[in-house]
């Protein structure tokens, strides 16, 4: 926060240039109104830029991972900000302290019940898909019908819009890997047949998403269905190499 307030200098060294560090709080890209105080928001590099009812703040949420929430909140005119640290999610804790913490700063006083608004926001976000992933997938069958060998599965696969993929022997278990490189790896834990589950999103740790194979006459796989990236149709990939 000292950095960012002083523009760059830190504890009287400049390590960032104004100039440079102000390019990162350009209102960029219109992410409409804030869902609970209604200011209008945009994201820049890096920053959520918003102009709400205490006048233009920075901030950023995250780390929604493995039960932690955080939040960053600086009002640059005021040199004002705070960061908020918690171990629970999904929450709407952060921002609503936030939220109040401003109000009182401003104001003198609380104007609303923050927090509630902001859980509700978060339950709302995160409740139903998170409850839909796991619903899918909540009664395996018994007894599940058996994978093939792990070479069945294993190969490259591609299509014009994902590029390319790679499923391989890791050990006891297939690992998918995707992007630039192949630098997302993504491991696969099978539940029934030629269909796998793997976690793609950290930010929901707990919810399942299915990879499935459709396996020709020779035993080899030929096309594979990547669930987290089949919104809109276009997560089948083919096989093009062992």
């Amino acid at each position: 926060l000292r950095l960012i307030l002083g523009n760059g200098v830190y504890a009287g060294k400049t390590l960032i240039a104004a100039d440079a560090l102000s390019q990162t709080h350009v209102p960029l890209i219109a992410r409409g109104n804030n869902p609970v105080s209604g200011g209008a928001s945009f994201y820049g590099l890096g920053w959520n830029v918003e102009f709400g009812r205490h006048g233009l703040s920075w901030g950023h949420a995250g780390a929604f991972s493995v039960g932690a929430r955080t939040l960053v909140t600086v009002f640059p005119k005021e040199k004002l900000g705070i960061v908020i640290v918690a171990n629970a999610f999904p929450t709407g804790l952060p921002e609503g302290l936030s939220d109040s913490f401003a109000d009182l700063v401003f104001d003198g006083n609380v104007e609303k019940d923050w927090v509630k608004a902001w859980n509700d926001i978060y339950a709302g976000l995160f409740g139903p898909a998170v409850a839909a992933a796991k619903a899918a997938y909540a009664a395996p069958p018994s007894p599940p019908r058996p994978a093939g060998p792990d070479s069945v599965y294993a190969g490259r696969y591609a299509n014009d819009f994902i590029g390319d993929a790679i499923v391989s022997e890791a050990g006891d278990h297939l690992v998918l890997r995707v992007g630039p490189a192949a630098g997302r790896s993504y491991s696969l834990r099978h539940f029934d047949g030629d269909l796998f589950l793997t976690f793609p999103d950290a930010e929901t740790p707990d919810s399942p998403s299915g990879v499935s194979f459709v396996v020709g006459a020779d035993g080899k796989a030929s096309a594979m269905t990547v669930g987290f990236l089949d919104d809109n149709h276009l997560g089948t990939l083919q096989r093009v190499g062992d």
